[in-house]
């Protein structure tokens, strides 16, 4: 067995340090398409496909990027679905002889590019791979979910050129990606050869800051050699243009008065960087995050997270990204009033970290990390607190935070999900505080607060959260001592109202306990989407599939079909709830008083239009606008109803007074018209309460 499969090591031959994944106008050429395939139930026996006059005539054609599990009709084996055990015993960094192994070969032409270097990226591989370029070997890639790049000037040649990529399902990080999703073996995000030109900008961080004084600020960090400079970094709207002639010049600016960034405000600038080599370009936001005491802010107000977990999956084509599908998905969340996105639990395609930026959402991006199995053997072995682990922890979170470090959408960095805790997740949360100062860190496994800045848990229930929320009771896991540490930490929900069968249920009294503790923060559902994948009965009959429908022999059943949406977008009933329980604004009544609350975090209801509408056994019989004016984030305000509209129904008929709020005008998310909030108000006194806790449009009469 090759050693790569059952090392400790984060892989071989890729660059270190990772770095940003930004628009660069350096040449670049994506090798995505048909490659050759060639598929083995075991990596025993294989000879090495490596050498350019290899024989692949033999080998059929597979689709890169994709998941071989997900083609050829079952020829290159079936998809395996587990939540929290693994699908082979545990012994790391051990794994089975029957280790799924899919090679892929195919040639191309390098173009006649004047490079100074170039680099061979693969954006995304499960789980590990060895790769080979004209017969030369080039390195051992590691971490599916994240970037691996590698410095292939040296080995191509003029005109036509080979590459190779072997690709197996199990190695030794395996136990590092125990994620509760489907196990999807293969080349599912893009490969880009990329030229990096004489006087490349080899990598870029805009840091951004919005100081309520003086207004926005830009902390450039370039990592440029002598013959990039001059660096000229522009914001072409606000006017602003700032030439560094050396490394040594390289300092913090001022940009004046900008438009903050928030999740509700997605306001973006567009920066060029120019060396004499290239142009990069990014979208960057002004923000500034802290925690001050108890309470997590975002330029000074503080946040409450009416997030969703969102893994990457589609019916058909798995974790493979795309663009139109992500869009459309961001956009079905944003319509249904979710605000924030946790990356469960892995970085997401970069892309997707584009869209939240411009349509505005709160991230936490996790790294890509997760032993929960070794919850079944007491914890004891975990990689969190194994020594020989520690490299490839580290590599994983550096990784992450390279990647994604622009975006303005991030708020929070995870290092991961259900992984116990140990010494080298301490280590991951001491790096980015080193690395990035100016984004906490989240680990919902952290019970005692040790090493992370906010206090996390998941499904906690109402009694547990009033407890956390105020100032007295045990909290999971610590000592009173402990207890009064994490106190002093703002507390958010990772994992909340399990969204399963006919759940989720309850977050009405989850969003009220937000309300009445300030250090409570939201949380997020747990989750967004079915994974189910799309599959045939014996006679032909289409359904979305779950664990045991591809003859898995160990699985977790349909604990994958567990989300706000169905497989086909179809959304459950518990989507309806969740957006009228986290609606923007809370409309209540007492007589013909209406009082309106903004819950936004920087909105001020300036982008809506309100209406009343009295209706009577379901017709409505009065319809009037509302002038609400002009309410600030976090204000209320009060309107005086026409009498005539409040009136009781005759006899022993239903009244009802339905408010709505509406986008005034179209918004990148929804057209005009759009319904944000919406509060039906009960008219007759005798009428049944519609549930026995308080609702965002109860009647106070």
């Amino acid at each position: 067995m090759s050693s790569y499969l059952e090392d400790f090591s984060p892989g071989a031959g890729h660059r270190s340090p990772a770095r940003a994944w930004v628009d660069s106008d350096a040449a670049q050429l994506s090798l995505n398409g048909q490659w050759r395939f060639r598929w083995s139930p075991t990596a025993a026996g294989l000879d090495e496909p490596g050498a350019t006059d290899y024989d692949d005539s033999g080998w059929d054609t597979i689709a890169v990027p994709s998941h071989w599990v997900l083609e050829g009709d079952g020829a290159y084996g079936h998809p395996i679905y587990t939540n929290v055990q693994y699908p082979f015993p545990i012994d790391p960094p051990h794994v089975p002889d029957e280790n799924p192994t899919g090679d892929h070969r195919r040639r191309f032409t390098l173009p006649d590019w004047d490079a100074e270097r170039v680099l061979l990226r693969f954006d995304g591989v499960e789980s590990v791979y060895r790769v080979w370029l004209n017969g030369h070997e080039v390195g051992i890639g590691k971490g599916s979910r994240l970037v691996n790049e590698f410095d292939v000037t040296d080995l191509l040649t003029a005109g036509e050129n080979v590459i190779a990529v072997r690709v197996h399902q199990w190695s030794s990080m395996t136990y590092l990606e125990d994620q509760d999703q489907w196990w999807l073996p293969g080349i599912f995000r893009d490969v880009t050869l990329l030229a990096r030109p004489y006087g490349a900008v080899d990598d870029v961080w805009l840091r951004t800051d919005l100081d309520p004084d003086t207004g926005g600020s830009v902390t450039p960090e370039l990592v440029a050699g002598d013959a990039a400079y001059p660096v000229t970094v522009e914001i072409p709207e606000l006017q602003v243009s700032r030439t560094f002639t050396t490394a040594a010049d390289v300092a913090a600016f001022g940009v004046g008065a900008v438009e903050p960034w928030t999740a509700e405000t997605p306001r973006l600038y567009e920066v060029h960087v120019r060396s004499s080599g290239e142009t990069v370009t990014l979208r960057l936001g002004f923000r500034r995050v802290q925690i001050t005491g108890d309470l997590f802010l975002v330029n000074g107000r503080k946040v409450v997270f009416r997030g969703m977990n969102r893994h990457e999956t589609h019916p058909v084509r798995g974790r493979m990204f795309d663009a139109d599908h992500a869009r459309a998905d961001l956009l079905h969340m944003k319509r249904a009033g979710v605000n924030a996105i946790r990356t469960s639990h892995y970085p997401p395609h970069p892309r997707v970290l584009d869209l939240a930026d411009e349509l505005g959402f709160w991230v936490i991006d996790e790294c890509d990390l997760e032993t929960h199995g070794f919850v079944f053997l007491g914890w004891r072995g975990n990689p969190s607190d194994d020594p020989r682990f520690r490299d490839a922890y580290l590599d994983r979170i550096e990784r992450t935070v390279e990647r994604d470090k622009n975006h303005p959408s991030i708020v929070i960095w995870s290092l991961g999900n259900e992984a116990g805790t140990g010494a080298n997740l301490a280590a991951m949360a001491n790096w980015v505080r080193r690395r990035d100062p100016a984004r906490p860190v989240h680990y919902e496994g952290d019970y005692t607060g040790a090493y992370t800045d906010v206090y996390s848990r998941m499904y906690p229930n109402f009694a547990e959260t009033a407890a956390i929320g105020g100032q007295s009771g045990p909290l999971l896991g610590c000592t009173a001592a402990e207890g009064q540490r994490v106190r002093t930490k703002p507390f958010l929900m990772c994992e909340f109202a399990h969204a399963m069968g006919n759940g989720p249920g309850g977050m009405q009294l989850y969003d009220d306990l937000a309300e009445r503790f300030p250090r409570l923060h939201g949380g997020f559902i747990w989750e967004w989407r079915d994974h189910g994948l799309l599959t045939h009965a014996a006679d032909g009959t289409p359904f979305y599939g779950y664990g045991g429908d591809f003859g898995e022999v160990v699985h977790d059943g349909n604990f994958v079909m567990d989300g706000m949406i169905l497989p086909d977008e179809t959304p459950t009933p518990s989507l309806a709830e969740f957006t009228v329980v986290n609606q923007p604004v809370v409309v209540t009544r007492v007589g013909r008083e209406l009082t309106l609350r903004n819950r936004y975090h920087s909105l001020s209801t300036d982008h809506l239009h309100f209406r009343a509408v009295r209706e009577v056994d379901g017709e409505p019989i009065d319809d009037v606008e509302l002038a609400v004016g002009s309410v600030p984030a976090g204000g209320r305000t009060t309107v005086e109803l026409p009498e005539g509209l409040v009136a009781e129904g005759p006899g022993p008929s239903e009244a009802f007074l339905t408010v709505t709020a509406v986008l005034a005008q179209d918004a990148p998310w929804a057209p005009a018209g759009h319904v944000v909030a919406v509060a039906q108000l009960a008219l007759d006194p005798a009428a049944p309460p519609a549930t026995g806790h308080p609702r965002p449009g109860r009647t106070d009469a």
